[in-house]
């Protein structure tokens, strides 16, 4: 598969795949639809540099010129930060995106694709996507969850986004086979908060046992990925009651206008960011790079 014409990787990914080196993959979709530019460049570029702090090579994904990047350069990053014209893709859009050479930022389950393709098996982000409230009549799920049900690619992730509907997420993950382990406690995290009501049904407590974990399911044939659900460092986590309020507003807001399918989830965040005073952001933020910091240490701790 890395001989795939649609692959472009970067050398310094490639030098890394080459000397067997731990590799972390990321994701674009925060870059082009997640944050206001310039926090959203300079954010992607700090992820980048604490993988790197932590003994791991970054490697963003993304598409462009009819190419799926793997490891972006800076004015690749900035390209994405800045241009309004970026496609949002999931994997039904992959063969358009690419065909017709547009710029496509991926989601979760796009990168995971993509860097599973390219032998890459730890991927940061900041949450996944699960079945959205309401899913029992408008059957509006993540198509991240079909994908972590098929995909080798394990996911550092601070929880479920809690815009989802968490309990239905958690069973989904059930039914699909999806080991969901929770880094250093007990309760599933909620993205914004380490709370969430929710007990994980996994626990661990060190890189090297998620090492082991991944290597014995793999090693046994048990396809797809496993949920590491990374609780949002305590200084920076928000008010699980505060951020329910908000996210109720923003449900409403979203009927009100009609938003639907993959529109809704980067409109839930800018309502919920611009109606907490940007803490929400903050929170964001600190989640991802605490993600690609455990990521990192697990993917070291796979090549030891």
């Amino acid at each position: 598969m890395m001989n795939n014409p649609f692959l472009l990787i970067s050398p310094e990914v490639q030098q890394a795949l080459d000397q067997g080196l731990p590799i972390v993959a990321l994701e674009s979709t925060i870059i082009s639809h997640g944050m206001p530019w310039p926090k959203n460049a300079v954010t992607a570029k700090e992820v980048e540099a604490v993988v790197r702090q932590n003994g791991a090579v970054p490697a963003t994904i993304a598409i462009k010129d009819g190419k799926c990047l793997i490891g972006l350069t800076e004015s690749d990053i900035d390209f994405f930060a800045q241009n309004r014209d970026v496609w949002k893709v999931s994997l039904r859009d992959m063969p358009y995106v690419l065909a017709q050479g547009l710029p496509g930022a991926t989601t979760v389950a796009a990168t995971m694709r993509i860097a599973s393709m390219a032998g890459i098996k730890i991927f940061a982000t900041g949450g996944i996507g699960g079945v959205h409230r309401g899913a029992e009549t408008t059957m509006d799920i993540s198509a991240d969850l079909t994908e972590m049900a098929a995909t080798d690619v394990a996911i550092v992730a601070a929880g479920v986004k809690s815009i989802l509907d968490i309990g239905l997420t958690l069973e989904y993950m059930e039914t699909m086979g999806i080991p969901v382990v929770t880094y250093g406690q007990d309760e599933f995290p909620s993205f914004y908060s380490s709370k969430s009501g929710f007990l994980s049904p996994l626990r661990l407590d060190t890189p090297n046992q998620f090492a082991e974990l991944l290597q014995a399911k793999w090693s046994i044939g048990l396809r797809g990925s496993v949920l590491i659900a990374n609780p949002v460092p305590a200084e920076y986590e928000m008010n699980p009651t505060e951020i329910e309020i908000k996210i109720l507003e923003a449900l409403d807001q979203a009927k009100q206008q009609g938003i639907k399918g993959k529109a809704v989830t980067p409109f839930l965040l800018q309502y919920i960011a611009n109606h907490t005073e940007g803490e929400s952001l903050e929170t964001n933020i600190a989640l991802v790079k605490n993600n690609a910091k455990v990521a990192a240490s697990i993917a070291v701790a796979m090549q030891q």
